[in-house]
């Protein structure tokens, strides 16, 4: 009699979490708002440090809140200043980390940010539950400062 499993392997887990996580990021670069809606959960737990300074850094709790997020940032930002680049991309069971460097320019004062950043996420039954980034808050608040 075959054994029967009791689950989802760590494997495959692993194997979920990496490809959500880079569905992710090819909607983030693509812009498109509507799959990442669909990569969110319909409750996460966003943590990004507030930061009165920035009109798009705020607390956000739904899916919907965390996709449009991204919007916001197109919004204030000069696109083809934005760059990030990951140097590590770690993968554990639900739990991914991104480390890497960002920089951009605000729109409205002209002036530039730049600075590193790391990215956990959580994916549960193909949907992210948790996105904390943590990246250098002081150059982008400087930036978004006008003179």
């Amino acid at each position: 009699m075959p054994i029967k499993s009791a689950g989802p392997t760590a494997s495959s887990v692993t194997d979920t979490t990496r490809r959500v996580v880079q569905e992710f990021l090819a909607a983030r670069m693509a812009g498109d708002v509507e799959r990442l809606v669909a990569l969110f959960a319909d409750d996460v737990d966003w943590l990004l440090a507030e930061n009165p300074a920035v009109p798009w850094i705020r607390p956000r709790s739904t899916g919907a809140e965390c996709a449009a997020q991204f919007t916001e940032l197109a919004e204030h930002t000069v696109a083809e200043d934005a760059r990030a680049s990951v140097d590590t991309f770690l993968v554990d069971g639900t739990d991914a980390v991104l480390a890497g460097h960002l920089s951009g320019t605000v729109r409205a004062t002209g002036k530039s940010f730049e600075g590193p950043f790391a990215l956990r996420l959580t994916v549960e039954e193909g949907r992210i539950t948790r996105h904390h980034l943590y990246e250098n808050s002081v150059s982008i608040a400087e930036a978004c400062t006008p003179s």
